[in-house]
């Protein structure tokens, strides 16, 4: 096949894959987070795509890349991962272009923009997400203490509980309430500073002054600001420098009586590699759990959704996703944007033979969830290691091969993030697993009993 023709094959599966999508998301969010991704190349089972900047490629990463990589995989049986990358011209275009702004929610009058990882006030923050309001958060028994804690630190003229505390589960709503939080702060007063972003990012900026001896400046980012919102707090735990300066931002912003608001997987006490004084001053506010989703509240959750797409789905398709699909609200969500997108894109109505058939791999998985402990144990079984390796610090071949094993099964075979698969090989950085599903992928495109190996282990945990 020429070059010109294997392009031509790329962009025309790039535009199918992004049609998609376009049809899965909002208007604000596929303008601003897709629409300046560019195709690449294909090499292999990996599918190459390029954006402006490192943020953008970090939130592509962090919330579209799995998607991405399943409608491409839909287009293309042998595209089996996707890699984003920064490409420079983009990002020297982007930047003289005008930054993407997110839409203005309707009660605001003056409501602060925030652009690219900035407040209108220069403050680092990740982009709130239009879509996550209290008026889109669907209320049932597992979560309404969590949404009424919410609500009131959210509404109140003075701090009511320093910090609120959000914890549960993977895609049970942790993260629509912190949004919803924001987006009500600023509505009810547009002049106040929020900073919203994740454990991961306050530790990279951190990192970054340290090595450019700007703390000064870090310091005073994060301690003048009104309200402060972080997600996903259990991974600073073993990040003995970042607790450090986290415990003294953390007291700052209290003494000043500005508004805290955090979210972990686990309670403040059940927090790994924490230190006891970090954890005391977490549980000193008021801290909510969010229960796993019960049959009733997923039912409403579809409803609500399929109302607020126009989307017209019998009720016997969503009685059968909410009772098929019970891990958490983001894959929940995720079939049904799925269902409807290939209705719109096919033709056709929606109905329950079409959802089994659009659904079938995701079905299956939760049919027989593998977790990643049981990954773990097989691979370590498998090749004669330790099941110790796995988490150890050890990188002779012998070991870090299995273990490159493991993380590559356990990012096909769970619906685990990068960052949560690398805390569990040891409190490895997302960038570990990605390099270690790259490795993989090399190594079976090129050594045929390497990949006997994979898919033998494959099977035996599908099965």
């Amino acid at each position: 096949m020429t070059s010109e023709k294997t392009d031509q094959l790329l962009q025309t599966q790039w535009y199918r894959v992004s049609s998609r999508l376009k049809a899965e998301l909002d208007e604000s969010a596929f303008e601003n987070w897709v629409k300046p991704i560019a195709a690449r190349s294909i090499k292999g089972s990996e599918a190459r795509i390029s954006v402006p900047s490192r943020f953008m490629r970090d939130w592509v990463v962090a919330n579209y890349l799995d998607r991405i990589r399943e409608l491409w995989s839909a287009e293309d049986s042998g595209i089996q991962s996707v890699e984003v990358s920064v490409q420079p011209k983009l990002k020297a275009a982007a930047e003289a272009a005008p930054a993407p702004i997110e839409p203005e929610q309707p009660k605001a009058k003056a409501t602060p923009t925030i652009v690219n990882g900035m407040d209108a006030n220069g403050h680092i923050s990740a982009p709130l997400d239009p879509r996550f309001t209290f008026s889109n958060f669907v209320v049932g028994k597992p979560n309404e203490f969590a949404y009424a804690a919410a609500r009131r630190v959210a509404e109140a003229a003075t701090v009511p509980f320093n910090p609120l505390f959000l914890y549960g589960g993977v895609g049970l709503g942790k993260t629509h309430l912190m949004h919803g939080i924001a987006w009500e702060i600023l509505q009810r007063g547009p002049s106040r500073t929020v900073v919203y972003l994740s454990a991961e990012k306050f530790m990279y900026q951190f990192v970054r002054a340290l090595r450019e001896q700007n703390t000064v400046d870090f310091k005073e980012q994060f301690r003048s600001v009104d309200v402060l919102i972080i997600d996903d707090v259990q991974f600073i735990g073993g990040r003995d420098a970042t607790q450090e300066e986290f415990f003294h931002t953390f007291n700052a912003l209290v003494d000043q009586g500005r508004q805290i608001i955090l979210s972990a997987d686990k309670s403040p006490s059940d927090l790994e590699g924490v230190e006891e004084r970090l954890k005391s001053r977490l549980n000193c506010g008021l801290v909510a759990d969010i229960h796993a989703t019960t049959y009733e509240l997923r039912l409403a959750i579809l409803e609500s959704k399929a109302e607020q797409m126009q989307v017209s789905a019998p009720g016997k398709v969503l009685e059968f996703l909410a009772h098929k699909i019970t891990s958490n609200v983001r894959e929940l969500e995720g079939a049904l944007n799925r269902v409807t997108a290939h209705a719109q894109l096919i033709g056709g109505e929606i109905s329950l033979e079409t959802t089994q058939e659009v659904l079938h791999d995701l079905l299956r998985a939760n049919d027989r969830r593998v977790t990643i402990e049981e990954i773990q144990k097989r691979v370590a079984e498998h090749f004669n290691i330790r099941l110790s390796d796995m988490h150890s610090a050890r990188r002779a071949r012998s070991v870090a091969r299995p273990r490159q094993v493991a993380m590559y099964l356990a990012k096909q075979l769970t619906s685990r993030s990068l960052p949560e698969i690398g805390r569990k090989f040891g409190g490895r950085d997302h960038t570990t697993v990605m390099h270690a599903v790259r490795k993989v992928d090399e190594l079976r495109d090129h050594d045929t009993s390497f990949a006997e190996d994979v898919e033998l282990l494959r099977r035996m945990l599908e099965g």
